[in-house]
């Protein structure tokens, strides 16, 4: 059997072209881009015409093997995809992919999507016909700690390179969503030129685009900006901004300078503790290093008290003024 990752499809597709594809994994990204490809190179192969059918539980699998069977008057080459959504195509399918696959010819390409089966699945009759006669392409997530070097060959696609902080600050951005990150390094070729990436200019191009931008709230307040703190607080106000998204972005920092202090304790460097707790960029490290140095572990559990007292208030449940508790906590640290 011929397995592939999405990743390594491209280098085998300009050597080769398998007569069956079958397309095996959950997710959406790498799946569409694993079908555009195939196809594209089928194209240049002279596969001109093309069918597409989608199992549901009416499909007449006859005219799947019709599809097969008959051939275009003009003798062109014929691509034909197959969709099976649930990954179970019945008794009726399973006897008719088994049926396809050993009809295939030089003039038929066939390319068939499916979900991410179970290992027993996979030993069934179809998908083991499948396996023999094809190239099975599996299009699995990426696992969180290889999407900063998926990032980085994404970049690397629009001639563009990034730092080890940078990528990481990147994969921390869009959560494991692959869509996600494929459109924020579409967003960064458009914005931002060749060559090394700025971790500022990323981080801008990244965060929210509105003029008071709550993700910048905590430099101001951990620069000790007070006027900057209370009028981006105003401006955020005036924006209807949610009053618990800012107090989620604040009790973060609160927390991240907590770990960093007690990575500072233990006589760790500043770059390390900050890596592995995501503060990311040196202007941030160093704002949360000096914080984690000037306030005290008794001044953070107390700020932390204020904050749940915070989110009482934004709920109703105790009384008060969101707003205004919102400004006190960000002077308190500021």
């Amino acid at each position: 059997m011929a397995s592939l990752r999405s990743d390594q499809l491209d280098a085998h597709l300009q050597r080769s072209l398998s007569p069956l594809y079958v397309i095996h994994g959950d997710e959406p990204l790498l799946a569409l881009e694993a079908g555009d490809a195939i196809r594209a190179r089928a194209r240049k192969e002279g596969f001109s015409e093309r069918d597409v059918f989608s199992v549901d539980r009416y499909f007449d699998w006859s005219e799947l093997l019709g599809a097969f069977a008959g051939m275009s008057l003009f003798g062109d080459r014929k691509l034909i995809e197959l969709r099976i959504p649930t990954g179970k195509p019945g008794t009726a399918g399973s006897e008719a992919i088994v049926s396809l696959c050993a009809s295939l010819s030089a003039d038929t390409l066939a390319v068939v999507t499916v979900p991410r089966l179970a290992k027993r699945d996979q030993s069934t009759a179809w998908f083991s016909a499948m396996a023999k006669t094809g190239t099975i392409v599996d299009v699995y997530p990426v696992e969180r700690a290889r999407l900063p070097e998926w990032i980085a060959a994404r970049l690397s696609r629009q001639k563009q390179r990034a730092t080890r902080d940078t990528l990481a600050f990147l994969a921390d951005s869009v959560e494991g969503n692959l869509l996600a990150a494929h459109q924020e390094v579409q967003k960064l070729g458009l914005l931002l030129p060749e060559g090394e990436l700025d971790f500022n200019a990323v981080r801008d191009a990244v965060m929210n685009v509105a003029r008071y931008d709550a993700l910048k709230l905590s430099e101001a307040m951990l620069a000790g900006d007070k006027p900057r703190l209370a009028r981006m607080l105003e401006g955020l106000k005036a924006e209807g901004e949610a009053p618990p998204r800012i107090l989620w972005i604040v009790a973060e920092e609160i927390r991240a300078i907590a770990r960093v202090q007690e990575g500072l304790s233990q006589g760790r460097p500043l770059a390390d503790v900050c890596r592995e707790n995501r503060v990311w960029g040196d202007a941030r490290q160093n704002l949360v290093g000096r914080a984690a140095r000037r306030l005290g572990r008794e001044a953070l559990l107390a700020a932390l008290g204020h904050a749940a007292f915070v989110d009482r208030v934004s709920k109703g449940v105790a009384r008060g003024d969101a707003w205004d508790e919102l400004l006190q906590l960000g002077l308190r640290l500021a």
